[in-house]
């Protein structure tokens, strides 16, 4: 069935004649006439009664009429809703980070975000960096915020922000009154860290690498908070990013170490598939990350 043919006929229709439906579809009543009448013979049937004062519907053109009511209006909601998409009242955001980026640093850029755009419903999934990564792959996100090292070809890795990682203490630990911390000092130590597969880990470890100085943690934790709330026992020491520590630096419940080669800075990634095309939703986010970072950070 040609939909051009359907719409004259629906516009016919509606209009109650074929003078009427020419005006509202703003072509002249000979090619509205012609139309129609290919139209009729295509399908076998006539749609309607050609009366001296306009046209009446025939039971089959009654019966056709239903469904192109139904078919245009499903088309209307359609360019509705690609209106608002492109327009950015509706849609929803998939977003995936690692912990520290997740939990300290994009709140702010959610609330912007949120504030400017409430149609957009956000998600936000908090993984290590290797899960973001496959998600980003598989489609299960939009967009990913990483902090490990960039090693994917089919991603593309941007850097949005600068963090640093510091080494932290309980206040009566034996390291917390004792200046600078070399490295090797670390080796006698109880190191905790995230588990393997953390962005944080990856790079702590290529640091103290780069530097000569390869560690076995002494235990390991897939939570930012179960790090920081164990190394305040007084049980051990952490490399941790200064953003996740703040209140509890001002709490007192942990110290920050000065350490030798420091400080000990890294990039931070947001990572999107090579081979996409950003949503309205995603363009207008990442001028929101743009504008919260590009300052640097905090």
């Amino acid at each position: 069935m040609n939909l051009n043919h359907l719409a004259i006929f629906h516009a016919v229709a509606r209009a109650g004649s074929v003078t009427g439906g020419a005006e509202v579809l703003g072509v002249s009543q000979s090619a509205v006439s012609r139309q129609l009448a290919e139209f009729e013979a295509r399908q076998g049937v006539s749609l309607f009664d050609r009366r001296p004062r306009g046209v009446v519907l025939t039971a089959p053109g009654r019966v056709l009429l239903d469904y192109a009511e139904r078919l245009f209006a499903i088309r209307a909601q359609a360019e509705l809703a690609l209106d608002d998409l492109r327009h950015r009242r509706l849609g929803r955001l998939a977003i995936g980070a690692s912990r520290t980026i997740g939990a300290y640093m994009l709140p702010q850029a959610f609330a912007q975000f949120t504030r400017d755009n409430p149609g957009i419903e956000l998600s936000l999934t908090v993984e290590n960096t290797e899960t973001i990564e496959r998600q980003l792959l598989d489609g299960r996100i939009d967009i990913g915020f990483a902090e490990g090292v960039a090693d994917d070809a089919a991603l593309d890795y941007t850097v949005f922000a600068q963090d640093e990682l510091v080494l932290i203490a309980a206040p009566r630990h034996p390291l917390a009154g004792a200046g600078t911390v070399q490295l090797d000092q670390l080796r006698d130590q109880l190191v905790l860290m995230h588990e393997a597969g953390s962005g944080t880990r990856a790079v702590t470890e290529q640091w103290l690498a780069d530097r000569g100085v390869r560690l076995q943690p002494a235990m390991t934790l897939a939570s930012t908070e179960a790090l920081k709330q164990t190394v305040a026992t007084g049980l051990g020491v952490a490399l941790l990013s200064a953003q996740a520590i703040r209140m509890e630096l001002a709490a007192g419940l942990l110290v920050r170490l000065s350490l030798d080669g420091g400080p000990f800075r890294r990039p931070l990634y947001r990572v999107l598939p090579r081979a996409s095309t950003p949503s309205p939703a995603l363009e207008g986010f990442l001028q929101v990350i743009d504008s919260t970072f590009r300052q640097g950070w905090p």
